[in-house]
């Protein structure tokens, strides 16, 4: 398979980054190009490995991701963020299964959350936000009415369906990237904070009818290269107001429309919205729960908006 790594990225990473560039040229099938898209009015990384091609784009995850291409000759690209460590086979095995499943998209499992424990996996449950399916042999993630996802709990190492996964990393052909329109979702980049731009495309993905997969055991390290943290003390603030402000838009835009029983998606829709709201009142926090509600009336506002372009999927 001949294929082009494609990188987004602020030139930030340092060390991390050149891991990952180090891992891509020891790669038992080495990519044809290795292209960096690296946002507009950011110094180039002194990091390297002496194959990497810089273009310069506007800022934004979606931006930085929702691009033509036109640089890139290859069938396939795989997409990357700038904090990720890959085996030497990594590359080898997504595509055998890809080509094993017959799929058109797989990513690898990056965040482990199929360990996480009792107690914080029963309040994501109550909450709406997440939920762990056991005794499942065919999903690896899916997509609930909540905007939440469930996860396979008791996943083995191998390739399983889903509807959406991490963002930082995915293998498929350039066609089919190019056919869900993803600089539509631009919307994302405008949030409060940058959240969700993941699910949004995995999602399109899947509702254009592209089969995708998450690929469990692969071996990818999620190095975490997010700066942002320390130094942003409205961070936690702010990533509240996306929140509810995302799953305000993901739902009207992507689950009302293309669910059976709209009755059924506005009930489950309703209740992550009262406890969302209510878990802040009754824990004593008037400005999160403001913050949360502010985020759902902008969500709303922008629905309403002349800017705001109606989801067209073609299969």
């Amino acid at each position: 398979m001949k294929y082009t790594a494609v990188i987004r990225t602020l030139g930030k990473g340092g060390t991390k980054y050149q891991r990952l560039l180090d891992s891509l040229c020891a790669q038992t099938i080495v990519p044809t190009d290795i292209i960096v898209y690296i946002a507009e009015g950011y110094d180039l990384p002194k990091e390297t490995c002496g194959r990497e091609k810089y273009v310069r784009v506007k800022k934004g995850m979606v931006a930085q991701r929702a691009l033509p291409y036109d640089e890139v000759q290859t069938e396939y690209i795989l997409f990357l963020d700038d904090d990720l460590y890959l085996p030497a086979d990594f590359v080898e095995n997504m595509a055998s299964q890809l080509i094993k499943h017959n799929a058109d998209i797989i990513s690898p499992d990056i965040y482990p959350n199929h360990k996480r424990g009792l107690k914080s996996e029963l309040f994501m449950t109550v909450s709406g936000r997440m939920r762990a399916r056991r005794f499942d042999n065919k999903w690896g993630y899916k997509v609930m009415r909540t905007g939440g996802y469930s996860y396979n709990k008791y996943p083995a190492s191998g390739a399983y369906l889903s509807q959406t996964n991490a963002g930082a990393c995915f293998l498929c052909r350039k066609t089919d990237f190019l056919k869900i329109r993803f600089s539509d979702e631009l919307w994302l980049d405008n949030m409060p904070y940058p959240i969700g731009e993941d699910q949004v495309m995995y999602y399109k993905m899947y509702l254009a009818g592209l089969k995708q997969l998450t690929l469990f055991g692969s071996g990818i390290e999620h190095l975490d290269g997010d700066s942002t943290r320390a130094d942003d003390p409205d961070r936690e603030l702010r990533l509240l107001e996306a929140d509810t402000y995302f799953k305000t838009v993901f739902f009207h835009r992507f689950t009302l429309p293309y669910r059976r029983c709209r009755i059924w998606s506005r009930i489950c829709f309703g209740y992550y919205n009262l406890f969302t709201l209510g878990i802040s009142l009754l824990k004593g926090q008037p400005q999160i729960f403001k913050v949360k509600r502010n985020g759902m009336r902008k969500a709303k506002k922008r629905l309403n908006s002349q800017e705001y372009i109606p989801l067209s999927i073609s299969r």
